[in-house]
C-alpha cells in the first residue's frame, strides 16, 4: 500500500516547478520502463500492480514496489493506466555537441508534438534536440510517453535559442511557409533545423538568424491546407536531409 507521502511525491511530479524542485520524473507502462531501465538514466522507484521483469536493469536497481490497481489510478496520469510507474532521476545536463544535423525547437508547446519529435530525432539519428526556454518541459509525463522510450537515447538542452543560434558555426536552416522547396534545394550533412511554435511559427528574433528558408510544397489541386502540424513536418525535413546524406 502507498503512502501519503508516496502519493503526494508522485502526483506533484505533473507539474514542472516540482520535477524541478525534486529532480525526479514520471514513466508509465511496462515497455517504456524497461526501456529507460536499460539506459544510463537513474530508477528511483518503481511501482507494479504485477511482477516486474527487474533482470531489465543494470544501474542502480531498487526492488520494485507491488500495489493495487486502486492505487494505480491513484497515481496514475493516464485515463487508463498501464499497470507500471516508476520515477526516474532526470539526468544532469550533458553540453550540447554543435556537430552534424541539430534540431532547434523555437516555443513548440504541445507535449505530445515534443514527445513525436525527440521520437523522430532518435529515429532519423539525430543526438542532439535544442528547445527554447519556453518550449514545454520534456519531463512532462505527456511528453514522456508520447517519447515511447527515445528520451533516453537524445540529448535535450534548454537554452536561450537566439544565443545559441548567433554563436553557431553551423548553418541554421528554418521551416518557413514562403521558404526554398526543400525538395529542390541542396542541403547539407550538418546544420540547424529550427522548427517553430504550432500557432505562430518561427519567432521574428529567431528568423533574424536564420541563414536558410526551407518549405515542403503542398500538392494538394485546392492549395487550401494552411499548414503542417509541426512533428509532421519535422519528419518530413528530417527524412529529406538524410536521404541526401545517403545518396
Amino acid at each position: 500500500m502507498l503512502s501519503k507521502n508516496q502519493i503526494k511525491l508522485i502526483t506533484s511530479l505533473k507539474q514542472k516547478k516540482h520535477r524541478q524542485q525534486h529532480g525526479f520524473f514520471v514513466v508509465e507502462g511496462v515497455k517504456t520502463i524497461k526501456e529507460l531501465l536499460q539506459s544510463q538514466l537513474e530508477l528511483h522507484a518503481l511501482y507494479t500492480t504485477e511482477t516486474f521483469n527487474s533482470d531489465a536493469n543494470p544501474n542502480n536497481y531498487r526492488d520494485e514496489v507491488l500495489i493495487s490497481e486502486t492505487d494505480l489510478k491513484r497515481i496514475s496520469f493516464l485515463t487508463t493506466p498501464n499497470t507500471a510507474l516508476a520515477i526516474f532521476k532526470i539526468p544532469t545536463s550533458k553540453p550540447i555537441d554543435a556537430n552534424g544535423l541539430m534540431v532547434a525547437l523555437d516555443a513548440v508547446r504541445d507535449p505530445g508534438n515534443l514527445g513525436t519529435i525527440i521520437r523522430l530525432c532518435d529515429w532519423f539519428g539525430v543526438k542532439n534536440l535544442v528547445c527554447s526556454n519556453e518550449t514545454v518541459d520534456c519531463f512532462n509525463p505527456k511528453v514522456v510517453q508520447a517519447t515511447m522510450g527515445s528520451i533516453a537515447r537524445v540529448t535535450i538542452n534548454y537554452v536561450d535559442l537566439v544565443i545559441f543560434l548567433k554563436t553557431t558555426n553551423l548553418p541554421v536552416y528554418g521551416a518557413f511557409m514562403e521558404g526554398e522547396n526543400v525538395y529542390t534545394k541542396q542541403l547539407p550533412e550538418k546544420g540547424v533545423l529550427v522548427m517553430g511554435n504550432e500557432a505562430n511559427g518561427v519567432s521574428k528574433e529567431v528568423e533574424a538568424i536564420i541563414t536558410d528558408k526551407i518549405s515542403i510544397p503542398r500538392f494538394g489541386d485546392l492549395q487550401a491546407t494552411e499548414s503542417l502540424n509541426v512533428a509532421t513536418a519535422t519528419a518530413i525535413l528530417l527524412s529529406e536531409f538524410k536521404r541526401r546524406i545517403n545518396n
